[in-house]
């Protein structure tokens, strides 16, 4: 397992070493640069005339005039010693400033959101799959048909409505206006957790729908298998039963796409951000691609992947401890 792990994360470290040079291109493709962008902002309208020269003055002054490699490598080194993205030239700060309250809320809503997938899905499922041409199971059926048809946007327009007018709550943002700068208490971090259930439940409904369906159709499968069949004719309890075996199985489709799941949500969040007014990384992304501030885009595009990468690093230990059919030799 040691050596499983070990490759792995040699494997994760490869890939986002090879990630940082496609966003640093991808930062690079857009045509002109800040120094083009922060000319036009400031004289626009003015009639002062700019010149090649002025433009090349201000490249200077943002260090844009070095060649791309030297650029890319510092960069990097930035973050790998100092953990700093740079500057951002739009907003005159760091890096790290200016995404540190969106990445938060952005980790905040991932991570409930496949709490909230998983724990909802996988007990129902495997319920539905035990109790199959149950009424529950029927009942799955039509919830999963709904999860995969109905966009997420219509759901959080109908849930804001609901939570803005039946409970009173006010949705938006991660604190009430009471709380943004409170200092930290369990009456935060409650407030905290209840603007995350409308956005965390709007994100994980498709999800949950299409993991209901997935455990579902497996742990059928796993009923079915003799190792289940000499098991209960051994007299194992019907509980343990399930449990060691095709529950235990059921699941990995779960573990297996978690990284999916992850790149989903990530796909997802702008949309779902925009309808609740949420402060997340996306819309920042597609703001500072138009202000052409590359060190923020880049940095975000970094985290976001970063993140990806290593919930799939994640699901591939875990399906390795869970799953005692995979061979960890040779990964």
């Amino acid at each position: 397992m040691s050596r499983f792990i070990i490759q792995r994360l040699f494997g994760m470290l490869v890939t986002l070493f090879f990630v940082s040079i496609m966003v640093f291109t991808i930062m690079e493709l857009p045509p002109g640069d800040y120094a083009d962008r922060y000319a036009f902002r400031k004289y626009s309208g003015t009639g002062v005339n700019v010149t090649q020269s002025d433009i090349q003055n201000i490249r200077v002054d943002f260090g844009l005039d070095r060649p791309a490699p030297e650029r890319y490598l510092s960069w990097v080194g930035g973050i790998l010693t100092d953990f700093d993205f740079g500057q951002s030239f739009a907003f005159e700060t760091s890096v790290n400033r200016v995404i540190g309250e969106r990445l938060f809320l952005t980790l905040s809503l991932l991570y409930a959101t496949l709490i909230l997938t998983y724990v909802i899905s996988i007990p129902i499922a495997i319920y539905a799959a035990v109790r199959r041409h149950s009424a529950v199971d029927y009942g799955l059926t039509i919830m999963s048909y709904l999860g995969l048809a109905l966009p997420n946007f219509l759901l959080a327009l109908i849930l804001l409505y609901v939570s803005v007018t039946v409970f009173g709550s006010s949705v938006g943002g991660l604190f009430s206006p009471d709380y943004v700068d409170a200092p930290w208490s369990l009456a935060k971090v409650g407030d905290m957790v209840l603007h995350l259930i409308v956005p965390a439940l709007v994100l994980a409904w498709s999800a949950t729908a299409l993991q209901l369906q997935t455990v579902r159709a497996t742990m059928l499968d796993e009923l079915n298998k003799l190792s289940v069949t000499a098991a209960r004719a051994r007299g194992l309890p019907e509980w343990k039963l399930l449990l060691k075996y095709p529950a235990r199985l059921a699941i990995n489709p779960v573990v297996s796409t978690i990284g999916f799941d992850v790149n989903r949500i990530f796909s997802e969040l702008p949309i779902v951000a925009l309808v609740l007014s949420l402060p997340e990384l996306g819309e920042l992304l597609i703001q500072s691609y138009l202000d052409l501030d590359m060190y923020v885009a880049g940095a975000i595009l970094m985290m976001l992947t970063f993140f990806i990468v290593f919930m799939n690093f994640l699901s591939d230990v875990l399906l390795a401890l869970l799953d005692p059919r995979i061979k960890l030799e040779g990964g």
